[in-house]
């Protein structure tokens, strides 16, 4: 199943994705696709009522801006820096012994294709296109062998950071990664029975029709399976949390010289079978920002 989350008339309508690009409601199943669906094991008795009542129920036909994130309001988007040796290497970094973790504000999160707002005093923002993992059912001390059976299924995550609150600010990288509209997330979620081999994707990404990250999962230095039993040993991941897996070479602050985003550019970007996003980057403006925490809040709450 393709999972997605329409914007509707000042409301969410919870849908899985047709094979003509539509989407059934499935309103009548669940209210959203948020943690409780999700730690209620909602999958299975889902795809059984697409298959009956589900055949029945309302087609939606919806533009990509109606496109609301995936799952509602995570408990945490927990991210894993410098998770390709390629990336590692552009940021001048050592590859790491152990997975590097930050967390990114739930608050941050947006649809795959609402604006990209530059934050207020900004010269650094940069973009890093991810595989991202959501968590089906809680998760403490797990063991690897049995990590996935709490991953619910896969997303297209664009993790974008201000490098200089990032890294010129003191303290955690927390600064530079949260920001509003930081955390575009799907256009849909993918199930684990859609992903063959989720360790096996090319992932790319484009800044206006310029080919700047060319990549493949296949290089994750930490597998998603480790990641899951790893950072559960840290922490509790609870259903609807984000799991940001890492970003291949061809950052802005990679290049030479750096080049970071400005009003205007378009960023484009997509993981082999879990669709594509599309952002347009904007100055910081009070009423600009404010029009879109409106329909921020709409997507999350």
């Amino acid at each position: 199943m393709k999972l997605v989350r329409m914007r509707k008339e000042g409301r969410i309508i919870p849908g899985a994705l047709t094979s003509d690009g539509d989407a059934v409601d499935c309103s009548e199943f669940s209210a959203d696709w948020d943690d409780e669906f999700l730690g209620g094991e909602g999958l299975e008795p889902l795809a059984r009522w697409l298959s009956g009542a589900g055949s029945r129920a309302p087609r939606v036909r919806f533009m990509p801006a109606e496109l609301a994130p995936p799952v509602r309001r995570p408990s945490k988007i927990v991210c894993v820096g410098l998770n390709f040796s390629d990336h590692a290497r552009e940021s001048g970094a050592t590859v790491p012994a152990e997975p590097v973790l930050f967390l990114k504000a739930p608050s941050a999160l947006c649809g795959p294709n609402d604006d990209l707002v530059i934050p207020r005093g900004s010269v650094k923002t940069d973009w890093e296109v991810e595989l991202a993992l959501v968590i089906g059912r809680r998760a403490s001390y797990v063991e690897e062998s049995e990590a996935m059976c709490h991953v619910a299924g896969f997303c297209l995550h664009n993790d974008y950071s201000e490098r200089e609150f990032q890294l010129e600010r003191c303290g955690q990288w927390d600064k530079g990664k949260g920001c509003d509209t930081f955390a575009p997330l799907g256009p849909f979620l993918a199930t684990k029975e859609e992903v063959a081999d989720a360790c096996n994707l090319r992932m790319w990404l484009k800044v206006n029709g310029q080919l700047r990250q060319d990549g493949t999962t296949a290089n994750l230095i930490f597998k998603p399976a480790f990641l899951v039993s790893y950072i559960s040993r840290f922490m509790t991941l609870m259903p609807g949390d984000v799991i940001s897996t890492g970003t291949p070479a061809g950052v802005g602050m990679g290049m030479r010289p750096p080049q970071y985003l400005q009003p205007g550019d378009v960023i484009e970007l997509g993981i082999e079978g879990l669709g594509q996003q599309r952002q347009m980057a904007r100055a910081w403006a009070a009423d600009h920002a404010l029009s879109q925490r409106s329909k921020r809040e709409t997507s999350l709450c």
